[in-house]
């Protein structure tokens, strides 16, 4: 059997400042997901760590465990993987007053 795969973008051109998230996003049919963090723009300030969270009905949101690092320099790209993250995925960070990130988020699930 062949296994299905996409490839989703969640953010796309956005710029982040203090609490941001992406776009909610249903992947209950993937076993696996990859998920790329790319900075469109320099950023500005110091840049927090991203959190994976999940969330049973797309609409309340839990963190997951994984936290990964924004890039910190213009065109630089983060990643993460995560697995057993049941209906609605989503990554968000709070970032410190001052500090801005314009992001390219794009999910690929398997």
């Amino acid at each position: 059997m062949l296994r299905e795969s996409a490839t989703v973008v969640v953010a796309r051109n956005e710029t982040w400042r203090g609490s941001a998230a992406t776009e909610p996003f249903e992947v209950g049919w993937a076993t696996e997901a990859i998920i790329f963090v790319r900075a469109l723009k320099a950023p500005i300030g110091v840049m927090p760590e991203v959190r994976i969270e999940v969330s049973p009905d797309g609409m309340r949101w839990l963190p997951e465990g994984t936290h990964f690092a924004l890039p910190a320099e213009d065109d630089g790209m983060t990643m993460a993987r995560v697995a057993h993250f049941g209906n609605w995925l989503r990554i968000a960070a709070d970032l410190p007053d001052g500090a801005e990130l314009t992001v390219l988020v794009t999910m690929h699930l398997k």
